[in-house]
């Protein structure tokens, strides 16, 4: 049942990072045509933060900061799924559906994970 919850929530976090870093940061830089500077960039932060999702949630015991950064960045992956890909699904006609999920719901489920994982 562990392994399973680990499963999940790796595969919630990393997709989740990917786009927030490839979206926020490089939609600003004028890359032009070189866009795998930032495919490679935002894939090495996916991995790292899936990594840091498994290792942490492999070990029983956590520190205080450990679960405040675990409930933020999963909390943070999943509204900033609902907030990005939501749009997309249910008003595919909304022009500016996913700016939702990158500067409401995302940094909102970050917030109130950290929390969470403080009380936690």
């Amino acid at each position: 049942m562990k392994l399973v919850a680990r499963i999940l929530a790796v595969l919630l976090v990393v997709p989740a990072t990917f786009y927030f870093v490839y979206w926020v940061p490089f939609s600003i830089l004028p890359l032009g045509s070189n866009r795998l500077i930032a495919f490679g960039l935002s894939m090495s932060c996916a991995i790292g933060v899936g990594w840091y999702v498994w290792r942490t949630l492999e070990s029983d015991h956590a520190s205080v900061i450990v679960t405040m950064l675990l409930g933020a960045v999963l909390l943070g992956a999943v509204g900033f799924n609902a907030g990005f890909f939501g749009p997309l699904i249910f008003g595919p006609g909304a022009n500016q559906g996913p700016l939702l999920g990158l500067f409401i719901t995302g940094p909102l489920g970050f917030m109130v994970g950290a929390i969470a994982g403080a009380v936690y």
